[in-house]
């Protein structure tokens, strides 16, 4: 049964970091175009980072762009989301999403997996 699971999230003050992870459970995450999601209560989903299994492209939403980063380690079997100055309103439940597909710009276009997430509070 494939499973995502993330980890890493916390409570943070503004402006300090935070690494996500995404490990993988009967499926290989090299082999999937990966998109980090968060949704905050009472808020849309946002698309947040893309990674593409065609050609390692990595695309961020321009509200974390230069704040955060997508990065893959294979022998890990996970991909991370290093989060820096981070800001209240990155306050959310963050998850991965994992599928056969491309990246949308900073969205991945389909999925078929994605994790339960992880809670990212930004609060002095």
């Amino acid at each position: 049964q494939v499973q995502l699971v993330e980890s890493g999230g916390g409570l943070v003050q503004p402006g300090g970091s935070l690494r996500l992870s995404c490990t993988a459970s009967a499926i290989t995450l090299d082999y999937y175009t990966i998109g980090w999601f968060r949704q905050a209560p009472g808020k849309e989903r946002e698309g947040v980072s893309c990674t593409s299994v065609a050609d390692g492209t990595t695309y961020y939403a321009r509200s974390v762009k230069g704040r955060f980063t997508i990065s893959r380690d294979n022998a890990e079997n996970t991909v991370y989301l290093q989060m820096n100055s981070l800001k209240p309103e990155d306050t959310a439940l963050y998850y991965c999403t994992a599928g056969d597909y491309y990246c949308k710009g900073h969205v991945i276009a389909e999925y078929d997996y994605r994790g339960q997430g992880t809670q990212v509070t930004v609060s002095s």
